[in-house]
């Protein structure tokens, strides 16, 4: 005979066994869903992917999209400016789920100018060693050589150089339109929560946020994102200021000796570098003066800025009040555009384009000089997209950078 314990035994390792068994079913059931989950988030993104490549090679102009015959999945996109520069967001969605992403993104340049000297006065010199690998539009087409000290001067040109017009090419319409009004919804910046130590965020798929400066001295300050910036007098950026992708704009802009971060800066009366700062790419830094008054755009020593470089706005009358003065010792990876006067100490990466040079060595002033100084358009990176100076062509789209 069996005993009564031992058929109450066999009860207690059934039960556990099913219970050991249904766990099993529930949890591989459960793993199933998630693979699903992780296969759709993963076809979602794959096909978003899809999507920004398919918005650049489309030049972002806006197209509805078909739906995925297999997967599903839709897909849309949308460009819309950011200050110089343009935002792509591209969606897919498929049922209750969605995949967002959000890309700083611009055109290819196949700009090979390395100066363009507008046609207004004596032809362009030059002293010491000066390199101007590209094509050069300027009064005349021969450089004048000229002596500032005993040192022997060399010149080398790798491109065609050709006669220059009056006026130099009309700059993009983008750039006035930034000071004419930027579409933004005001807030206060205490309208934002954040964490203790976290930065104040506003993403790109929302609207731009516009706080004004109350303090002009932005001290401590970590912004980052879909931020407008503007102060009434001026803005003073301190060196341990976290700002990325901002948009700054003032009639009076100074960075502090130091500091680093993306920005874009515009500004009416003047703008200043002091030394050692860095504008990371993409960045903008603008002076656009349309009244009789003076501006400046003053970098000074060991400054690094990877964008773009505008002073613009004045008539040809009022040339002289209007000054861009690059120091020594600091690198431009972009292209520089002056409607003023240029004294311009630094190699550049990139183009110049300007009504006039002069070089300032202590109480002597030279005009129409440069010395030197190596202008290189080829030496741009392969990765790098040019802040639109002019009307975009219909050159080859990429991606900037990720913001989302």
């Amino acid at each position: 005979m069996v005993k009564a314990h031992s058929l109450l035994y066999a009860v207690y390792i059934c039960l556990i066994v099913s219970i050991i068994c249904g766990a099993l079913l529930y949890f591989s059931g459960l793993y199933n869903q998630l693979n699903l989950y992780y296969n759709l988030q993963e076809e979602l993104y794959i096909h978003n992917q899809s999507v920004v490549n398919y918005a650049l090679g489309n030049k972002l102009a806006g197209e509805e999209l078909p739906v995925d015959e297999e997967s599903g999945v839709e897909g849309s996109y949308e460009a819309k400016p950011y200050g110089l520069l343009h935002v792509l967001l591209a969606k897919t969605m498929l049922r209750n789920d969605t995949v967002v992403s959000a890309h700083i993104v611009g055109s290819y340049s196949k700009d090979k100018t390395a100066i363009h000297l507008a046609n207004l006065s004596k032809s362009l010199r030059y002293s010491g060693t000066v390199r101007l690998n590209g094509d050069n539009q300027l009064p005349s087409t021969f450089i004048e050589t000229s002596y500032l000290t005993n040192k022997a001067s060399q010149l080398t040109v790798t491109g065609q150089n050709t006669v220059s017009e009056i006026k130099l090419p009309e700059i993009n319409a983008s750039f006035k339109k930034i000071f004419e009004g930027i579409k933004t919804e005001k807030v206060a910046l205490s309208d934002f929560e954040k964490e203790k130590g976290m930065p104040y965020f506003n993403s790109f798929l929302k609207d731009t946020k516009e706080i004004e400066v109350g303090v002009n001295t932005l001290s401590g300050l970590n912004v980052k994102g879909n931020f407008v910036l503007r102060a009434k007098d001026s803005i003073v950026v301190s060196k341990n200021a976290v700002l990325e992708d901002v948009i700054l704009i003032a009639p009076k802009i100074t960075f502090e000796e130091g500091f680093k971060g993306t920005v874009q800066a515009f500004a009416t009366k003047g703008i200043e570098l002091q030394e050692k700062v860095t504008l990371k790419y993409p960045s903008v830094v603008c002076v656009y003066n349309d009244t009789d008054g003076e501006s400046k755009l003053k970098i000074k020593k060991e400054c690094k800025i990877e964008g773009a470089i505008v002073l613009f706005g004045n008539t040809i009358l009022t040339i002289n009040k209007n000054l861009m003065v690059i120091d020594e010792k600091s690198k431009i990876l972009g292209d520089i555009y002056c409607t003023g006067k240029l004294d311009l100490k630094s190699d550049v990466q990139g183009s110049v384009y300007t009504n006039y040079f002069f070089h300032k060595n202590g109480s002597s002033v030279n005009d129409n000089m440069i010395v030197d100084i190596e202008i290189d358009p080829q030496k741009r990176p392969e990765y790098f997209m040019a802040i639109p100076l002019f009307e975009a062509k219909k050159n080859k789209y990429g991606i900037i950078k990720k913001v989302l």
